[in-house]
């Protein structure tokens, strides 16, 4: 039986989808952190994502692409993902109560947890893969962060990579300011591309179908950087 099988049974006797979804985590994979830790995201991936696509209230084909490309399965599962995200879709209990839960599973972190960042960034990539951000995405997207207790600079940082409303902001990118020394600005670049290194993504448990988010992440941030010093170089 595939973790998804084991996942689904629970969800469907305790009848509770979204409480049901997060106590099968906790409870199958107690003693497997790293394999709760990726059970995790990869099934807050699909919950809120179908909760989002509930908020804005359409689904664009370029939205269910990004889902695709982020979140690969093997075709024998192709019926259990999709009977998560309908449940998801259809649970009478709101979003944020679901977002509480799955923060409920990254006890260790005070803010600002990589895991919950991660899936805010994932996120971001379905709801602009049509090239606009919906007011209500926004909203969405706001309150989820705010469950996961990440800091306003950060959520902007994550949607500056994302939402290019008049131009890309290099210095938001960064999450750094004009006024920063450039080794000031280079160092912070340096961290946030170790941070981000395909090693330390599995090591916090982050399933290697979620590196596009990853690829996409270190494509803004390099090119963040390279804008910045291109134009300390002119000035």
């Amino acid at each position: 039986m595939s973790f998804w099988d084991s996942i689904l049974s629970i969800v469907n006797a305790t009848g509770n989808a979204l409480a049901g979804v997060v106590e099968a985590i906790r409870t199958l994979f107690e003693g497997d952190p790293e394999t709760r830790r990726k059970v995790a995201f990869s099934v807050a991936m699909i919950a809120l994502s179908a909760k989002m696509a509930k908020a804005d209230g359409i689904v664009t084909e370029a939205e269910v692409s990004a889902f695709r490309d982020i979140f690969k399965f093997p075709d024998d599962q192709a019926q259990n993902v999709a009977r998560l995200y309908n449940l998801a879709r259809q649970d009478v209990a709101g979003y944020e109560a679901y977002a509480e839960k799955m923060a409920s599973l990254c006890v260790s972190c005070e803010q600002n947890c990589p895991v919950l960042e991660d899936i805010v960034e994932g996120l971001f990539h379905i709801a602009t893969a049509d090239g606009a951000l919906h007011e209500k995405e926004l909203a969405f997207l706001t309150r989820v962060a705010e469950i996961f207790r990440m800091k306003e600079e950060r959520f902007e940082e994550i949607m500056a990579r994302h939402v290019h409303v008049a131009g890309v902001d290099p210095y938001k990118v960064l999450g750094v300011s004009p006024k920063d020394d450039f080794a000031i600005i280079r160092k912070r670049y340096r961290v946030l591309v170790s941070e981000n290194h395909p090693d330390i993504l599995v090591a916090r448990g982050v399933p290697e179908e979620f590196h596009a988010i990853a690829n996409d992440r270190m494509a803004a941030l390099n090119a963040a950087y390279e804008a910045i010093e291109k134009e300390r170089r002119a000035a």
